[in-house]
Formats: C-alpha cells, sequence, structure tokens
C-alpha cells in the first residue's frame, strides 16, 4: 500500500466523510471513544497505552496529544510490539495505565490469550477500552470469528477477571439495518462501471442522512441490547 492510500485509510477512520458508505458507523464509533475518553477521563493520569491490535493506527493521535506513550501492537506490518497467538506479549507485567481495543475481538479465536494478555500488562486499577461488533457482515481481517449480544460480550469480559465499569451500545436497528442495505447496493452499483459510480454518491448520502434520523428515533433501550457495535469501560 502507498503512503498516500496508508494515510487515506487512517483518515477515513479517525474523520469519515460523509460520501463514504461507511461514514455513520465509523463516526458513531469515534463520537463513543472521545465520549468514554472525555466523560471518565481515561488519559487524565495515563502515562502508558497499549493498543492491541492497532492496525494502520487511527486513533494514535488521541492518546499522543494527551502526552499518553502509545503502544502500537499487531500481528504484522511495522508494530512497536509483535503480537504472536499464544505467546506472551513482550510487554511487562502490570506495566499500561490504559489499553485499547478497537474493531479486534471479533477477529481473535484464542479470548483466553488475548484478554489474558490485556489483564496481565495492565497495572492494578488500569483500565480497557475496548470495542467490538454486535451486529455486522463477514469481514476477514484476516478471519471473522464472533458476534457479540450485550451480556454475552460483558459475560466474557468478567470471566477474564474484569471489570465492567460502562458499555455504551453503538448505532441501533434501524440503522444498522439501512447500513447493511446500502453496502449491498454499493456492491451492485461498483459493478455497473461508470454510471453505477455516477448514482453511487447521491445513494450513499441519502442513506447516510436516512441513518441519522433513523437513530434518533431509536429509543437507549432498543439500541442497548441491538447495538452494531459495543463499546466498554474495563478495570483491572
Amino acid at each position: 500500500m502507498s503512503a498516500t492510500a496508508q494515510a487515506k485509510k487512517l483518515n477515513k477512520r479517525f474523520a469519515p466523510s460523509f460520501w463514504e458508505h461507511d461514514w455513520y458507523i465509523l463516526k458513531s464509533l469515534r463520537t463513543s471513544i472521545d465520549s468514554f475518553l472525555a466523560l471518565d477521563r481515561l488519559t487524565d493520569n495515563a502515562r502508558v497505552v497499549v493498543d492491541m491490535g492497532c492496525g494502520d493506527r487511527p486513533y494514535e493521535s488521541l492518546f499522543q496529544s494527551q502526552e499518553c506513550w502509545y503502544i502500537g501492537c499487531d500481528l504484522g506490518g511495522e508494530p512497536d510490539v509483535l503480537l504472536e497467538p499464544g505467546r506472551r506479549v513482550d510487554l511487562p507485567d502490570d506495566f499500561a495505565d490504559g489499553v485499547v481495543s478497537f474493531q479486534v475481538l471479533e477477529h481473535v479465536w484464542d479470548l483466553d490469550w488475548y484478554l489474558g494478555e490485556c489483564h496481565r500488562i495492565l497495572k492494578p486499577g488500569g483500565w480497557l477500552l475496548l470495542s467490538t461488533h454486535g451486529t455486522w457482515l463477514y469481514h476477514a481481517h484476516p478471519t471473522d470469528f464472533r458476534r457479540w449480544t450485550r451480556d454475552g460480550l460483558l459475560g466474557e469480559l468478567r470471566d477474564r477477571q474484569f471489570v465492567v465499569d460502562r458499555v455504551q451500545g453503538v448505532v441501533g436497528p434501524l440503522a444498522w439495518t439501512t447500513q447493511v442495505r446500502l453496502l449491498g447496493i454499493r456492491h451492485v452499483l461498483e459493478s455497473l462501471s461508470v454510471i453505477g459510480r455516477m448514482i453511487l454518491l447521491p445513494v450513499i448520502m441519502t442513506m447516510n442522512v436516512r441513518m441519522i434520523l433513523e437513530e434518533s428515533l431509536t429509543p437507549d433501550s432498543i439500541r442497548n441490547n441491538n447495538a452494531c457495535v459495543y463499546v466498554t469501560l474495563c478495570r483491572k
């Protein structure tokens, strides 16, 4: 991937554009992450933050801007620390003030290893900010193993010795069903060459407006148990 393409991909996750087909999901996830960081003042006393599955490091600047030492870990690419499934991460016990995991858990087969390492490297009282899918289409990266209910995700975290502080459902069923339809429409229109691509942009923008309206009509009680993404804050 060229440097320009990589920068574009990173910026899409951090600050998605309204004419992108997955704008609403990415914007809503970013809003939720910002909310947790601000309301829970996670970076006030966090000097070391470890990203367990950093990918292209789209959220790195959120922590560097707060003068945190951000350490990116992943299976490949050029991470600060290389992850090898089933093996101890090359970081000390009780090392990090915070661990972040954004849209990674659904790609992890061995939850005991992954969540166990998140727990091990955290200082006592340290926090884990984690997001993963409730409802979404299959997306291999390079694999895709799970989706969670709210209760199921919280149970997995508690079984691995985390204390759950708060959980937020991101994007309810009215909007995420529209998002799934938009993904299908995009696939069809992009196959129709120039004409399809000309039609695609107004379709994307119309559907994005629709998702805004649908989400505004969705009660929290529905979203909390039927979310596209769950964002959780836990403590060691």
